[in-house]
């Protein structure tokens, strides 16, 4: 009777987990405060990728009295110019906006542009956990019903804006008319997120979510191109204790070389792993800091008088990258036993140790 081939595991991904018991993102901004919803704005706000690619020149959250309805000020360029900078409005409800409790910030708002308390922005956004209604959804999704709705809606003292058609005035009317009802509009929670997860680490602090880190690479069969700098550092190094110039080839031929070099092979791809991870969920620089932090713990070991060869330079370099504290990294909850020793071997790989001299 045949049996069927089993089926390999696939390698585990490098990938963001949200801790046991954990409430979701999506969840657990509704039950922020006012404040500290503004506070997410904002922060999310200076994470934001323009459509040129690039950020805004300055955030500032402006919640409070005399913000003249604009809770996140964000500008395009350093000066707050009209139409270069984008207002956000945030508002922290228990169910979705409606008309009622928006146009009397709406009316606010341009009772603020008459006054020239600001100009124009580029953008007005709505920014709700729970969204807009659909009575106001509707309502943006057609830019001139929309501007009729408010106008007729204040002039008739309906949604909100009971006891204030007086402030209607002439010059009120008049820029409503002329506005573009187009560039008011929501400001989705998923974007709002997806900006804000830019900084993971405070993405993470804010949401409780881990790192998880996912398989490490196998080191290949023969080094690659990749490997060439730290691998002849080991190569010079049995050289040296041989007493007789060796080839890589001949390396590969000595059972007690090469069974060395593929001990360190496997502590190099540890500690690429880690790179991996580092670069995938938190951006290469925190490997690279890593390194810094490496280089700094274990050269005095290394560059010691007392040693008179590349392998009691190597064994010095391992002994003190076990000693060392890296807890000011946040790779360090996710290190495996391979990588500090494999770090020693990245920073040979960058010509930042040496074994033989």
């Amino acid at each position: 009777m045949a049996t069927s081939a089993s089926v390999p595991r696939k390698p585990r991904k490098n990938r963001f987990e949200v801790k046991r018991g954990t409430v979701p993102p999506s969840s657990l901004v509704l039950h922020f405060s006012p404040d500290q919803w503004e506070k997410f704005i904002e922060e999310a706000c200076r994470q934001r990728k323009l459509s040129n690619g690039g950020s805004y020149a300055v955030v500032k959250q402006l919640g409070g009295a005399g913000d003249g309805g604009r809770d996140v000020e964000a500008r395009l360029v350093p000066t707050l110019t009209a139409g270069q900078w984008d207002l956000y409005q945030a508002k922290h409800y228990n169910a979705g906006i409606r008309p009622s409790e928006f146009f009397p910030e709406l009316a606010k708002f341009f009772l603020q542009l008459v006054a020239g308390t600001y100009p124009a922005p580029r953008q007005y956004l709505l920014c709700a956990p729970l969204g807009v209604g659909n009575d106001l959804h509707n309502l943006l999704s057609k830019p001139a019903e929309f501007k009729q709705r408010f106008f007729d809606d204040w002039i008739a003292g309906k949604s909100g804006l009971q006891g204030r058609s007086a402030e209607l005035t002439p010059a009120v009317r008049s820029l409503i008319g002329a506005y573009d009802f187009s560039t008011i509009v929501e400001c989705q929670l998923r974007d709002l997120l997806a900006w804000h997860a830019v900084n993971r680490a405070r993405h993470f602090e804010l949401f409780g979510i881990e790192a998880e880190r996912g398989d490490d690479p196998s080191a290949p069969s023969l080094p690659t191109a990749a490997e060439q700098i730290y691998v002849e550092e080991l190569r010079r190094l049995y050289e040296e204790h041989a007493g007789q110039p060796m080839t890589l080839d001949d390396v590969l031929r000595a059972q007690l070389y090469e069974e060395h070099l593929q001990v360190h092979r496997a502590l190099f791809y540890c500690a690429e792993g880690l790179k991996i991870f580092s670069r995938d969920l938190y951006g290469e620089e925190e490997f690279n800091a890593l390194l810094e932090m490496v280089l700094v713990g274990v050269r005095p070991s290394v560059n010691s008088f007392k040693h008179k060869s590349g392998e009691e330079r190597l064994d010095a370099s391992l002994s003190a990258v076990a000693g060392l504290k890296v807890n000011d990294s946040v790779l360090s909850p996710r290190l495996r036993p391979g990588d500090l020793p494999g770090t020693c071997h990245q920073l040979a790989n960058q010509g930042k140790l040496k074994w033989v001299k």
